[in-house]
């Protein structure tokens, strides 16, 4: 019988990734794309590998990747949150180093809608005397 992948899901912003992670050799797989295909940046590679570092696991986990919606960098934080609720579900005694790092923690910031009557969502029209 084939190993069966464990699913979990990671959030930021506007952004939705869906992770299954398997025991293996450590390949990460973005949208059916190779993790450095899909983003280059050096930076994103840490912020995705930052729960395999912490807990040991880079290297001996393969990690598959379905993310939409959001920016480029709020893909980043869901599938870094999403890898870290997967690593939870695959070992229980994980929880309380990721915990301690935040990475279980869902970053809850979106922007503030724009209010009619103004410029943005804080930003007013110059009020002018005369």
């Amino acid at each position: 019988m084939a190993i069966e992948f464990i699913h979990a899901v990671g959030r930021r912003k506007t952004s939705v990734a869906r992770v299954y992670i398997k025991p293996g050799k450590g390949d990460v797989v973005v949208n059916d794309r190779s993790l450095d295909n899909y983003f280059g940046e050096l930076h994103a590679k840490v912020k995705v590998y930052k729960p395999l570092d912490i807990t040991g696991n880079k290297g001996k986990i393969d990690i598959q990747v379905n993310v939409n919606g959001g920016g480029l960098v709020s893909q980043i934080g869901a599938i870094s949150h999403g890898i870290s609720r997967a690593l939870v579900k695959l070992n229980p005694e994980l929880r309380p180093v990721l915990k301690k790092e935040g990475l279980l923690t869902r970053d809850s910031r979106i922007k503030e809608r724009k209010k009619y009557g103004q410029r943005g969502a804080r930003a007013r029209y110059q009020y002018s005397k005369r």
